[in-house]
């Protein structure tokens, strides 16, 4: 079998009073519609990424409402994880010289995965492009596949190199559904499963974005060496050619030349499906070179998501300088925290900012940098602006409401939808 991910049990019943009753008893009564129903989650790595966070609280919120839900992750060595990650790349409009012989790994490694793939569900959801050829290997062995298949993709396919787009295009037309963050994400050419679009969330209630009282988080920034009594900038993600690390540097430079205390933290978690983070990491250190106010942190020096959730909240403002994006949650994170965000003005990102009313959408360092002095000059305004978001995120992008959409895609697929009750937005297609 593939390698089952174990999941901290949660209760529903901890998010009601934070999203309400109305919300809390729509999502026990459309569970009440599954309950029994097996799920599967399917993914690359347990750790590191929006995925493997989001899949933390989805699959014991699925179990508490009632479904047998469980998470594994796919068998895969550093030539397939090096292919996938240019896979993804290339699928976000950065050109990759996609040979026969890497087409044939990446196939290799998903019939490998269909071949341990050995229970029924009712539902599996296989996420993103690296185990996207899971049912037809399945099929090819069994002649038949059991349940309901769904492909969550996390990444924007709008400028997608054709070539990979092609080769993945006919894997994917076999799933019974697709699910995309935005409508704009979706490959107009693609053709056979109902198509779902649903927005991503963050859990109020985990480690990373609990309320922490104020000794702790000056007792975290402390141990590593940043000061909380001076100005400071955060951007967490990971080290790669779309969040830009090394432009968020070159802003922090700008900014600082009219803040000379400035502080910039980078944090980042490295995954274990990512070798390009390495390359990334190293350029990003030889970026920032002697400037001990840069603090280049990550996973390997014992930051983990409490630490990330002090540093969102100490900042005077967060950074997400992307310049692709599938969604980045790390944007709503810090909403959630009160704090303002200067962010690029790409993929999810827009969908998460009012612009000028919780934060800044920019499109070059400059205008970042602007931005940025500008938050920092007017704290009545940055705090405004952090208040709005908190309630911002209440209302769209908290990990009840993805939970309630999963639910109601379930019910759609399986005959089962609640009377009276909407769907995501989306469109079907046969």
């Amino acid at each position: 079998m593939l390698g089952s991910v174990p999941t901290t049990p949660k209760l529903l019943e901890d998010y009601r009073p934070i999203i309400g009753d109305e919300r809390t008893d729509e999502i026990r009564e459309l569970a009440a519609n599954l309950r029994g129903a097996r799920v599967l989650n399917v993914n690359a790595t347990a750790f590191g990424g929006g995925v493997a966070e989001i899949l933390g609280t989805l699959v014991p919120l699925m179990n508490d409402a009632g479904l047998y839900a469980d998470w594994q992750v796919i068998r895969g060595a550093d030539d397939f994880f090096n292919i996938t990650k240019a896979m993804h790349n290339s699928l976000q409009g950065m050109y990759y010289d996609w040979t026969p012989e890497k087409r044939e790994i990446w196939l290799n490694y998903n019939r490998l995965n269909a071949d341990l793939f050995d229970e029924s569900y009712d539902f599996v959801i296989i996420h993103d492009p690296q185990p996207a050829a899971i049912p037809t290997f399945l099929e090819e062995r069994l002649g038949r596949r059991d349940g309901k298949w769904l492909w969550r993709c996390h990444i924007d396919l709008t400028e997608a190199q054709v070539q990979i787009w092609d080769f993945l295009r006919p894997h994917v037309a076999r799933y019974d559904a697709a699910i995309f963050t935005l409508p704009a994400y979706v490959n107009d050419d693609l053709q056979g499963p109902q198509i779902f679009c649903v927005p991503p969330a963050i859990d109020p209630l985990s480690p990373k974005n609990v309320d922490l009282p104020r000794e702790t988080v000056d007792g975290i920034l402390a141990r590593y060496s940043v000061d909380p009594r001076r100005p400071m900038i955060t951007q967490i993600s990971r080290f790669d050619p779309w969040k830009d690390p090394l432009g968020v540097i070159d802003v922090y430079r700008m900014v600082k030349a009219e803040v000379p205390d400035l502080q910039l933290v980078m944090v980042a978690s490295m995954a274990s499906d990512d070798p390009e983070g390495w390359d990334w990491y190293e350029r990003t250190v030889r970026r920032a070179g002697e400037d001990f106010d840069i603090h280049i942190l990550s996973n390997l020096n014992g930051v983990g998501n409490l630490e990330v959730n002090a540093f969102q909240r100490a900042a005077d403002v967060v950074v997400q300088k992307s310049l692709r994006e599938g969604f980045g949650l790390v944007v709503s994170e810090a909403l959630w925290k009160g704090r303002p965000v200067v962010a690029g003005n790409v993929g999810g990102i827009p969908l998460q900012i009012v612009n000028d009313k919780i934060g800044f959408l920019v499109n070059s360092n400059e205008e970042c940098a602007d931005r940025l002095l500008y938050l920092l000059r007017n704290r009545d305004e940055a705090e405004r602006m952090g208040s709005t978001g908190i309630e911002f995120v209440r209302d769209n992008f908290l990990t009840t409401r993805y939970l309630r959409d999963y639910l109601r895609i379930f019910c759609q697929l399986s005959g089962k939808t609640s009377e009276g009750r909407g769907l995501p937005a989306g469109r079907a297609r046969r």
